[in-house]
């Protein structure tokens, strides 16, 4: 039993634990997969401040240090900030701060990816191997799709568990080990294809960083220039986005927030991590950005800023994401996934590196949005499987969600949402992520 545990956590290491139970808590029943956005139930309601602030201070007197968000409703902006940002030093949070926002990097590379479909020069369906020979080759190279890869359906295993050794055990020591080590995509793609798949190409549903590492190379190969510099010229900046980058060393630029690691009370007194090389995570979740940022860069994108409706309408083309019972618990597309929320379908993405988590959920036009970040991951216990248990922070998180996007047309919706036990989501249980 105890192997197993440990094995689990190896797994669920680098997984963004509070923003994945947010989000099984705001599914409300079943999922399908789709091929186009549904249409919102309902209007939201528009924006409460002194609810929205409530919701935020609720999340650190339950236990976050500390967090900040921004929401928006037409022209219209909120942004909020609760906690600190250095438990030490009592330094408060802004809602400005700079964050490490893990796997919503998956969608500017997506977004990447799909500019280069709609000049011809990729085919979504098209075997990998006809571009990178030298990254996927054999059986794998003629039998995974570029699209596999967007939509997680490759069955290549992740490569975390190989980047940080010490997670089996389990400990944080190669955690502190590597803050500085600088690692080639080639390796983390070898790490990748040397674990067991986790299935068929295209027979089901498994995270891995691993397909987000092989896009950038990807990118690389058909653009001819490094996958950072083409994403920051073509995504970033068309967006407008004035302070999202990859980082170039272990430092961010600006004003943020110490980002504290808990592994799950594996490190009892929760360990900063704000100071870290992200070679690591790569074209996978390396990317750096503010709340108003991630806003601005999902209208952007719903709006036909970044790409055009035939690449869209792609993007937004899902697969199911199934729980152990098999039930169809969120639709997963090209780099961002559905939710359904009592006013609507939501579309966005999460993330989680060592300390930092992030949310972000739009509605299909960008008019509704919102961004939160937080700095402290997998504060969750594990139960006797290594699952993690329902922490009264993940309950507060999804409260501030549905404030933020249905507003005061479901009153009831977040008060029960503040009550209910929160279930875990099958992206906890399999897929390590930045």
């Amino acid at each position: 039993m105890a192997a197993r545990r440990f094995r689990r956590l190896g797994r669920l290491a680098s997984a963004g634990a509070a923003a994945l139970a947010l989000l099984a808590a705001l599914v409300p029943g079943p999922a399908q997969a789709r091929t186009a956005p549904l249409a919102p139930s309902a209007a939201p309601a528009g924006l409460d401040a002194a609810k929205l602030r409530a919701t935020l201070d609720a999340t650190h007197a339950a236990g976050m240090p500390g967090l900040y968000s921004s929401v928006r409703d037409g022209d219209r902006t909120w942004k909020g900030a609760s906690g600190v940002a250095d438990v030490r030093t009592g330094r408060p949070v802004r809602p400005d701060m700079e964050h490490r926002v893990g796997s919503i990097t998956k969608t500017f590379v997506a977004a990447a990816v799909l500019q280069q479909v709609e000049r011809g020069r990729i085919r979504l369906d098209a075997p990998i191997g006809d571009y990178l020979p030298g990254d996927v080759s054999g059986e794998r190279g003629r039998r995974i799709t570029v699209r596999m890869l967007l939509n997680h359906t490759s069955g290549i295993a992740d490569y975390i568990a190989s980047a940080f050794p010490s997670l089996q055990e389990p400990s944080a020591d190669s955690l502190d080990e590597y803050r500085l080590r600088k690692l080639k995509p080639r390796r983390l793609i070898e790490w990748g294809l040397e674990a067991p798949p986790t299935g068929d190409p295209g027979a089901q549903w498994s995270y891995s960083n691993t397909n987000y590492i092989v896009l950038g190379r990807l990118l690389e190969k058909v653009t001819g220039t490094k996958a950072e510099t083409y994403i920051t010229r073509e995504v970033i900046r068309r967006a407008g986005l004035k302070h999202t980058y990859f980082p170039d060393g272990p430092a961010l630029r600006g004003a943020h927030s110490r980002m504290y690691e808990a592994l799950y009370g594996f490190i009892p007194t929760p360990r900063d991590y704000s100071f870290y090389d992200m070679s690591w995570a790569g074209t996978a979740g390396a990317l750096v950005s503010t709340m108003d940022d991630l806003n601005a860069f999902y209208r952007a994108l719903f709006t036909g800023k970044i790409i055009g409706p035939a690449a869209l309408e792609e993007m937004r083309r899902t697969v199911p994401v199934r729980d152990a019972d098999g039930n169809v618990v969120m639709s997963y597309g090209l780099g961002l996934y559905a939710l359904d929320l009592p006013c609507g379908t939501f579309w966005g993405h999460d993330g989680a590196v060592w300390g930092a988590g992030t949310q972000v959920l739009s509605s299909e036009g960008g008019g509704r949005q919102v961004a939160f970040g937080f700095n402290l991951t997998k504060y969750q216990e594990l139960n006797g499987e290594g699952r993690p248990i329902p922490h009264p922070i993940d309950n507060a998180l999804a409260a501030h969600a549905v404030e933020a996007l249905c507003g005061a047309q479901e009153p009831t919706a977040t008060a029960q949402m503040a009550q209910r036990p929160v279930r875990v989501t099958p992206l906890q249980l399999q897929a390590p992520r930045p």
